[in-house]
């Protein structure tokens, strides 16, 4: 979405480099084009960023109001705000749902003869199935939105090509139960480095997008997805006990 600001306090070029170099500082925006004649500033963003937190990234001597805003995705006004409307739970519903079908199918495979090992070790084999083959359907966009929380993936760029790659291996593992302690440790290094991220995301309250779910569904990082990875890595830890 692009949007423009009026921006008092540019008398020159220098002033325009510099709004254009501040703005383009801010996580989520992708392009900043300033007009000196105009005094505007056009904002493309990956996902939206408060008019406040624009504000904050000038230094004192430039002024930033809204004007009227351009969505090049071509939504309606309206259909932005009723977007912006949803609560978390309506937002996160495609998540919540996902889960519990992996639940449930994890439980109905050993209801008749309960394991409680068994149905961890294939609730986690189907997590990493599914969630690597939404990953999977748009692969070419994935490790850029991974790398805006994953801080391996912001200095490793090839871990967030291979990431999808990395939950298929391990979805087979578990369901083949073949060298489970490996899987184990690899998950829950893989899920720890990736729940630093999301918590330090968390902490700064930054709007970004999850990719949990690759980019084919956009889903708001929030607590859920914290929780979502600590229940895989008390798993894994629940089962290394129980091997070791």
């Amino acid at each position: 979405m692009t949007h423009t600001y009026n921006i008092k306090g540019m008398t020159c070029g220098g002033c325009k480099a510099s709004v254009e170099k501040y703005l383009g500082n801010v996580d989520n925006v992708t392009n900043v084009t300033v007009n000196l004649e105009k005094a505007e500033a056009e904002v493309t963003m990956s996902s939206h960023v408060a008019t406040e937190v624009l504000k904050k990234a000038l230094p004192e001597k430039y002024t930033l109001s809204e004007k009227e805003n351009k969505n090049v995705f071509q939504m309606t006004s309206q259909s932005m705000d009723e977007t912006e409307q949803k609560s978390k739970l309506q937002q996160l519903q495609p998540l919540l749902l996902i889960l519990f079908y992996i639940a449930t199918a994890s439980i109905l495979l050993h209801y008749k003869n309960w394991d409680g090992n068994a149905v961890m070790l294939d609730f986690m084999g189907l997590f990493f199935i599914v969630f690597s083959f939404f990953k999977m359907l748009d692969l070419k966009n994935f490790p850029e939105s991974f790398r805006m929380y994953d801080p391996l993936a912001k200095r490793v760029s090839i871990y967030g090509w291979i990431y999808p790659f990395i939950e298929t291996a391990l979805g087979l593992m578990f369901l083949m139960r073949f060298e489970i302690e490996i899987a184990l440790i690899a998950t829950l290094i893989i899920l720890s480095i990736t729940t630093v991220g999301v918590t330090k995301t968390l902490l700064d309250k930054k709007s970004i997008r999850c990719a949990c779910l690759g980019t084919a569904l956009k889903l708001p990082m929030t607590e859920a997805t914290f929780i979502e990875n600590a229940i895989m890595i008390v798993m894994a830890i629940v089962m290394l006990t129980q091997i070791i």
